[in-house]
């Protein structure tokens, strides 16, 4: 086993330039997409919740089944609240948005805690003071029309959306989409290595001889490099020079 774990280490080192360029040209690339090409999405959000009408007695007191009938009409105003009958009026009100109500429903999701009156509407937008426009405008369209539709007004706005000077999007998420290219471009580059080495069937040591040959290997001739012959080729013309020298020295 720890032999393989060498080999695999050595092979990896040998093409260790191919593993480098490809995992910092995709955290570049993604870098360079995320704070160019990608605009930035903000998500704005507001609360509504779900209570005994305005047109009961302040004095009556909130009963277990009065608590259980608003939680269930929660789905109900859920699926109201995506419809056109709220949509299209948003759209005929607030033209500034220059949207249509498939554009403002693809924008909004309305969601609810488990056993809660509060209903919490979300807006995502390129533009953070058009994301909040529409949250608020979204809420207060709803509470209006709600006595109209259901004949109960039982809808009240808990907060309104601000604009914030110095908004953060939700989206690119550059730090994750980094992490993200870092390990898919490692696991590509390393796996591309091991594949152009299962390719490659070239002999590179002597147990490739042994697999290709099924010989045992006697003896090594290491690989003499040009400046290597240059330096015994003039090693040994000083050394004849200097035996030359002293012959005649002698003679």
């Amino acid at each position: 086993m720890e032999l393989e774990l060498k080999e695999i280490l050595l092979i990896l080192k040998r093409k260790l330039w191919i593993l480098i360029s490809i995992v910092s040209i995709a955290c570049l690339a993604t870098a360079v997409i995320n704070l160019y090409f990608t605009k930035p999405v903000y998500s704005t959000s507001t609360k509504l919740i779900v209570n005994k009408s305005s047109e009961s007695s302040s004095i009556d007191k909130l009963d277990l089944g009065s608590l259980n009938a608003n939680i269930q009409l929660i789905n109900t105003y859920k699926e109201i609240l995506k419809t056109r009958a709220i949509l299209d009026k948003v759209v005929d009100e607030h033209p500034e948005f220059n949207l249509t109500a498939e554009g403002l429903n693809a924008r909004i999701t309305v969601t609810s805690k488990e056993q809660s009156q509060v209903m919490t509407i979300n807006v995502t937008d390129t533009s953070h003071p058009r994301a909040v426009g529409i949250v608020n405008a979204v809420a207060e369209v709803f509470k209006r029309e709600i006595p109209r539709i259901m004949k109960v007004d039982n809808v009240t706005i808990l907060n309104e959306e601000k604009i914030q000077d110095h908004p953060t999007p939700v989206s690119p998420n550059i730090r994750l989409n980094m992490i993200i290219a870092f390990i898919a471009s490692l696991l590509i580059s390393t796996g591309l290595i091991f594949f152009l080495e299962y390719l490659d069937d070239s002999i590179k040591s002597e147990k490739d001889i042994e697999l290709a040959l099924g010989l045992p290997t006697l003896a090594m001739i290491r690989k003499i490099k040009k400046k290597d012959l240059k330096g015994r080729h003039k090693a040994s013309y000083q050394r004849a020079a200097g035996e030359k020298t002293y012959a005649s020295s002698n003679g």
